[in-house]
């Protein structure tokens, strides 16, 4: 086995895994559905379930969005298996991709939906409400497309 590898990033994903779950499982046992509590004059914690993907496309393709996050984090450990364990940027960016693909994963397995409870508004707009978990996606995702401008150009003989 390849020592020198990202593999050693799986840790970091595990964590946002867990903040993920252990907030929704604050949520759910705390909340009732669609109860929600102002924070902020921007901001509310409300508890709402997703049957579907991000902004509730996909809706009640539970089976589909969870195969294909299943193969999106298989992507993601072979391609953190592949990369040096120095290109932090990138591998941090993939961890955080893959905690938070596992967390909305997990929800769909054991509740059959993804809960959902950060909730942001100004004025009548209003953002649909999202988890720890599509923080991390979103996040990840940036900080990926930031990565792909760092890579080394091949040196020429």
């Amino acid at each position: 086995m390849k020592k020198d590898n990202g593999l050693y990033w799986l840790l970091f994903a595990i964590v946002v895994f867990i903040a993920d779950i252990e907030s929704k499982f604050l949520i759910i046992n705390n909340f009732v559905l669609f109860e929600s509590v102002n924070l902020l004059p921007f901001f509310s914690i409300t508890y709402v379930r997703n049957i579907g993907a991000a902004f509730s496309i996909f809706e009640g393709q539970r089976w589909m969005l969870a195969v294909v996050a299943a193969v999106i984090s298989g992507a993601i450990v072979y391609l953190l298996y592949r990369n040096p364990r120095l290109k932090k940027l990138e591998n941090f960016s993939l961890s955080l991709i893959l905690g938070g693909a596992l967390g909305n994963l997990f929800d769909r397995l054991y509740h059959g939906f993804v809960i959902d409870f950060l909730d942001v508004n100004f004025g009548d707009w209003h953002y649909p409400t999202f988890n720890i978990a599509d923080c991390a996606i979103c996040v990840g995702i940036g900080l990926f497309i930031i990565s792909s401008y760092y890579k080394k150009p091949k040196k020429t003989k």
